[in-house]
């Protein structure tokens, strides 16, 4: 049966490139900011580009954070995109103003530290060993990037009891080093573009399509 994709449209740009590089993988793929299509999707990408600020205005008109929460208590994957990544942490900074995110991880999205921001165009990545978004990548791959502002930390704290995995947690630099992608059971995320990093991201996007149950 062909697995069934939303691309959730809460005003944010950039849907449509991420639904023709979803597409291409013989998936269905619906753009929509309806709440019941993006809750019984096989899964659901969250897109963003813009300020932080703007997309949690945009996501909070639909739900969306509500859409995002109630698949993950569900075990149902939800995968972010750019700025779509950043408001899954719980907080983004942008010219000293602070906005809530989504919160699904600790920690805080602020300005990249670096001599040349924005941070544009094509950077490799650290991918943790047990990948799946990166599995049959070279480690010298090259993915796509336009962004101003990351997590420059990860905050989240093991399970102290050893029985929940921790997130796969994939790094890249510039200027110091940010979280580039996160895989973390059914929520997945990456601070770059899969749908403009050419063959690399459709190898990526492939990989995630691959985990859908």
């Amino acid at each position: 049966m062909t697995k069934k994709i939303v691309i959730l449209d809460y005003g944010s740009g950039n849907l449509r490139s991420a639904e023709r590089a979803v597409a291409r993988h013989g998936v269905e793929v619906t753009v929509t900011p309806d709440r019941d299509a993006a809750l019984n999707a096989d899964g659901l990408v969250v897109p963003g580009v813009g300020a932080f600020s703007a997309c949690m205005e945009g996501l909070l008109s639909v739900r969306g954070e509500q859409i995002i929460g109630r698949r993950l208590s569900g075990g149902l994957p939800v995968l972010g995109i750019c700025v779509g990544m950043q408001i899954l942490f719980a907080k983004g900074i942008e010219h000293g103003v602070t906005t809530e995110g989504c919160a699904e991880w600790p920690g805080t999205v602020d300005r990249l530290n670096a001599p040349v921001v924005p941070h544009m165009g094509w950077n490799t990545v650290d991918a943790p060993e047990d990948t799946v978004l990166f599995r049959g990548l070279d480690p010298g791959t090259r993915f796509y990037f336009v962004h101003s502002y990351a997590a420059r930390r990860w905050e989240l704290q093991p399970d102290p009891t050893g029985t929940i995995a921790p997130p796969l947690v994939t790094w890249a630099e510039h200027g110091d080093r940010f979280v580039a992608a996160v895989e973390n059971g059914p929520l997945c995320a990456t601070q770059f573009h899969p749908e403009k990093s050419g063959d690399a991201g459709a190898e990526l996007l492939k990989n995630w399509l691959s985990t859908l149950a």
